[in-house]
């Protein structure tokens, strides 16, 4: 039976790399994970709340991971992102909410380092973005009333026309 395990894992984790760049490491550690949980399939075995929560313990904690030129994956531990939504999506088919939710992380928190957010944000200064939001959000506004304005004038009433008469009946063309 476990050498139908070890081809199943196999084929698996062939098929998973193929779309996603792995290490040597990270590939042994997709490998283990697999064949672990094969093997406790194949057993028929109920996983016991403690290897729940062993996966789901981050990598550093949370406050660490956010650092000032880097952020770091709390699943994998993989360090030098600028920002960690693409990474999430590409590697784990995770979401930002939920990668927030599952480790107990702010809404609010950002997931970029903490220089970058701050060259976003002066270069938004900069630029005057804030005015131009402001701006086009007015601009918005008095379309949507001018439009609003124009749908709730009312309609001329129009004189009814008079029924034709039945007594002469069209001639129908050959």
């Amino acid at each position: 039976m476990s050498s139908i395990l070890v081809e199943l894992t196999a084929n698996i984790v062939s098929s998973h790399a193929a779309t996603v760049e792995m290490s040597s490491d990270e590939l042994l550690q997709e490998i283990q994970k697999v064949y672990a949980a094969l093997k406790n399939l194949d057993s028929d075995n109920v996983i016991e709340e403690g290897t729940v929560a062993k996966e789901a313990a981050p990598a550093i904690s949370p406050k660490k991971s956010i650092q000032k030129d880097q952020i770091i994956c709390l699943i994998c531990g993989k360090g030098g992102f600028k920002t960690l939504s693409r990474h999430l999506k590409q590697a784990h088919g995770l979401k930002a909410s939920e990668y927030r939710k599952q480790f107990g992380i702010a809404s609010g928190t950002p997931l970029a380092a903490k220089n970058y957010s701050e060259a976003r944000r002066q270069s938004a200064i900069n630029n005057n973005l804030g005015e131009k939001l402001a701006k086009g959000r007015a601009t918005r506004m008095a379309n949507l009333a001018a439009k609003k304005a124009t749908l709730e004038k009312p309609k001329k009433s129009v004189p009814a026309k008079a029924p034709k008469s039945a007594a002469a009946p069209r001639a129908k063309k050959k």
